[in-house]
């Protein structure tokens, strides 16, 4: 199972958000560089790089993310307000691949028209749920569709790299959500990312029981109660 730190950015600084609540942050650091730099030693499989501004429709941290990734010498998946073709094709120019959400289920023609172009490996869809229920836009609408249902649509479709974030789990430390992520790693010939709710490093065991590809560390590894060396033994 692949251990993937997530640099969250906010004003150009790495942050975390309690519940998707841009009101609710943590800053841990003005320099993204120097973190992303960290993680990479410390042995990170991947890095999970976020536009917390993009996402909220409040601004950019784009520049900071191209460097990001042309310095990094693991790969990067680039995540968070990717939601015009012209921003989604000039983030695949250089990163290893982009997490897809809100446009995934809003304009599904342009994702296959990406997808087509640049290949599905190259996409991953980003499955963001309260308790079941995909919620879309940052969090901030919710939909009628279920998780099971749009992954296993999404599947149908040939997509094959998925994201899954229950997001009344993340950044609370309350533990993942095993039950729906069982659930949908049972789909066949599907990679799934599971985030959210990673407290302690007795919780990578479960995630790697329940068939995930890989886990994203956010809280747990900034405020010190999990390191990438820990989390990497255990998975």
């Amino acid at each position: 199972m692949k251990v993937i730190p997530a640099i969250d950015l906010m004003d150009g600084q790495v942050v975390r958000l309690l519940k998707g609540d841009p009101n609710n942050k943590t800053v841990y650091s003005d320099n993204p560089y120097e973190v992303a730099k960290k993680w990479e030693g410390a042995g990170a499989d991947m890095i999970h790089l976020v536009d917390l501004d993009a996402t909220l429709q409040r601004g950019s941290n784009f520049e900071i993310i191209r460097k990001i990734v042309k310095e990094s010498s693991v790969p990067v998946q680039v995540a968070g307000g990717l939601r015009s073709r012209q921003i989604i094709e000039e983030s695949l120019e250089f990163a290893t691949r982009i997490v897809v959400g809100t446009i995934a289920f809003k304009d599904p023609v342009l994702l296959l028209d990406v997808a087509e172009k640049f290949g599905k490996e190259r996409i991953v869809l980003s499955v963001d749920h309260n308790d079941g229920m995909v919620v879309i836009n940052g969090w901030q609408q919710s939909t009628s569709v279920t998780l099971d249902d749009a992954m296993r649509d999404f599947a149908g479709k040939g997509f094959t790299e998925f994201l899954v974030t229950n997001v009344s789990r993340d950044g609370t430390l309350q533990g993942p959500d095993l039950k729906n992520l069982e659930n949908v790693c049972s789909i066949s010939k599907i990679n799934v990312i599971a985030s959210g709710g990673i407290s302690q490093p007795s919780d990578i065991p479960k995630v790697k029981k329940s068939g995930a590809y890989g886990v994203i560390l956010g809280k747990a590894l900034y405020d010190g109660k999990i390191s990438i060396e820990e989390a990497k033994k255990l998975a």
